[in-house]
């Protein structure tokens, strides 16, 4: 599953769902949690539930409720017999969370997005992950909830950086996603209204390894999908690198355009290249 743009769309919105499906995003979260409001949960149930049964054109996943809350179990009731694609599972704590949530879900089980930074204690589980990492469809990671749970008054600086120790806690669940060998997702970018901050943003997070992003409005879809996709000077030199390496057979260091290169880079280059075969669209007929 390509997962370079996953947009949210709450889940007692069932008017909103189509646009979204529509978006281009490579898959949307269908949102139970933090967009709805307590006194909605059952109406969202029952639209996602609606909507999961028919056919659906785009990969969709459901955040569910935190396990600490006790309404996992109906949330999952609910939706599991349309088979998501996937379930977010947000103020997720390490293994031990992903064992209690496939638990629940029972026969039925779908691969799990872990939020993994939302608790203090969510940081120091964050290795834990390498172990279930075959139940996983990524992990991602958040700078909210984490603020607000240790009495910080902000997780950003005045002109959106984030502070270091959110720093530390993105870089963590980073390294946490490629520990565990499932795809790196970066979080929300808030300001709907401000595309440059958002170009910068995914450049960023794809420069530093995360492999896909969280958007909160259909307008950042694009943004993101273009971000997260190989240019074509990207490929030429990764072709490049692969060639180079297949006609010197054995080398362990060669000189490229006046660069010298290795066995890392044979490695990234052949992985950007399975990323770009990934991304191609099937053959017409």
């Amino acid at each position: 599953m390509i997962l370079r743009s996953l947009l949210f769309v709450p889940a007692d919105r069932p008017d909103r769902f189509a646009k979204a499906a529509a978006s281009g995003a490579d898959a949307i979260i269908l949102d139970l949690e933090d967009s709805v409001l307590p006194e909605r949960k059952a109406a969202g149930r029952a639209a996602l539930a609606e909507w999961l049964s028919a056919e659906r054109p785009i990969p969709a996943f459901v955040r569910v409720n935190p396990l600490a809350t006790g309404l996992t179990a109906a949330d999952l009731k609910a939706v599991m017999p349309g088979a998501p694609d996937g379930i977010v599972l947000p103020k997720a704590e390490g293994s031990a969370s992903i064992d209690a949530i496939a638990a629940l879900m029972g026969e039925l089980s779908v691969p799990i997005l872990p939020i993994a930074t939302e608790t203090p204690a969510a940081l120091f589980a964050l290795g834990s992950y390498a172990t279930v990492g075959e139940r996983l469809a990524g992990l991602t990671w958040g700078a909210e909830d984490l603020p607000a749970a240790i009495g910080a008054t902000t997780s950003r600086e005045p002109d959106g950086r984030y502070t270091p120790p959110y720093e530390l806690v993105r870089s963590l669940a980073l390294f946490a996603a490629h520990a565990a060998g499932v795809a790196a997702i970066e979080t929300v970018y808030p300001d709907v209204g401000d595309a440059d901050g958002l170009t910068a943003y995914v450049a960023r997070a794809r420069r530093d390894g995360f492999t896909g992003m969280m958007a909160i409005h259909p307008r950042q879809v694009e943004i993101i999908n273009r971000g997260f996709t190989p240019t074509e000077q990207e490929l030429r030199h990764a072709r490049a690198v692969v060639e180079a390496f297949r006609t010197n057979d054995g080398a362990g260091a060669l000189l490229l355009e006046g660069r010298m290169i290795d066995r890392p880079h044979l490695v990234q280059a052949e992985r950007l290249l399975a990323l770009a075969d990934r991304l191609a669209p099937p053959p017409s007929m």
